[in-house]
């Protein structure tokens, strides 16, 4: 008997707190982990966008400030991951410092007119063949076009000389954020577990209690 009335009584304290109580508490608690990852990305949109702006601007000094800006708050922010960043605009700044040096280079040994010509010759197939010199990368197909008119002519033989494009992997930004963080993002998440476990507990508990009970209640 008193056993009975010991699993009657912690069925009663279980009881006094309904599930539906726990369920409002669960279903506010989501939206405020669901509000502050939110915020987290928009946090990291507006560093991202910064990124990209600067990139446009051309501002190397602003351009680096604002990817470490970036990256400082992307490895500090659970939900902030601003994917592949590609630096076009630097990528085809340096580009065109690469495409000069070659066109001085093969210049001074040749003449404008047959920079022209090889130039000429590559813009006409990329334009035809729907390629172009340079996307975020350097289009391969035109650099290949670039050294195989180069070749043809004599110049090219007397000087050991390709037009190389830059590397494209410093151009390309990619962070990775944390799985949790210390934040309110990160803490309210954990609030939000903590509810659903305790009312899962409940949940549980209440039916092996229940299944106890009505056991002892069977006649021997």
């Amino acid at each position: 008997m008193a056993d009975k009335r010991g699993t009657r009584r912690a069925i009663r304290r279980l009881e006094e707190i309904k599930t539906w109580q726990l369920v409002i508490l669960l279903v506010m608690a989501s939206f405020v982990s669901a509000t502050f990852l939110r915020l987290n990305n928009i946090g990291m949109i507006e560093r991202r966008d910064a990124v990209i702006n600067a990139d446009k601007e051309g501002d190397e000094g602003a351009l680096e400030r604002r990817v470490y800006d970036l990256q400082r708050y992307v490895v500090a922010h659970m939900n902030a991951d601003p994917g592949r960043i590609a630096l076009e605009h630097s990528y085809k700044r340096a580009y065109e410092v690469a495409w000069k040096a070659f066109e001085s280079k093969s210049a001074s040994r040749s003449s404008n007119d047959t920079v022209a010509k090889v130039r000429q010759v590559c813009d006409a197939r990329a334009q035809a063949g729907g390629w172009g010199r340079f996307y975020a990368t350097a289009d391969p197909r035109y650099v290949s076009c670039i050294n195989d008119e180069w070749a043809k002519y004599p110049a090219a033989s007397s000087l050991d000389l390709k037009f190389m494009p830059p590397a494209t992997a410093p151009y390309y930004q990619t962070f990775v954020p944390p799985l949790w963080s210390s934040d309110l993002a990160g803490w309210s998440l954990v609030v939000t577990g903590v509810i659903m476990l305790i009312i899962i507990a409940r949940l549980v508990a209440l039916a092996v209690l229940k299944l106890l009970l009505r056991y002892r209640q069977k006649p021997l």
